[in-house]
């Protein structure tokens, strides 16, 4: 299961009132390969989950979608966001993380 937190789910619900066509959306989350660690997180709008595989998670009428390949790296992690001095955006607390880079948006497992 994914956490997501009071901040995390203002934010996503903010975001979906902005544009017409993600306004009844579900949030995708996954794990793709790239950035200086091996592994970043990326965020996106879908209108519903791609495939029986995909796990879907409900918080406070926010539904996110997880594809089975990226959950076995994100199980367990906490979606937050952070509009603070160190800058703005969401924040992935992952307990699956080994090494994470500076910049906080890769990762190895």
């Amino acid at each position: 299961m994914i956490q997501v937190s009071e901040k995390a789910l203002k934010e996503i619900k903010r975001l979906r009132t902005e544009d017409p066509s993600t306004q009844n959306a579900i949030l995708r989350v996954q794990v793709v390969g790239g950035g200086c660690s091996g592994m970043s997180y990326k965020l996106g709008f879908d209108q519903q989950p791609a495939t029986d595989a995909d796990k879907v998670f409900e918080h406070a009428d926010v539904k996110i979608v997880i594809d089975s390949k990226s959950y076995i790296y994100l199980a367990g992690t906490e979606l937050d966001f952070s509009d603070g001095l160190n800058g703005k955006g969401f924040v992935f607390n992952n307990p699956n993380a080994k090494r994470t880079c500076g910049c906080g948006e890769s990762f190895s497992a």
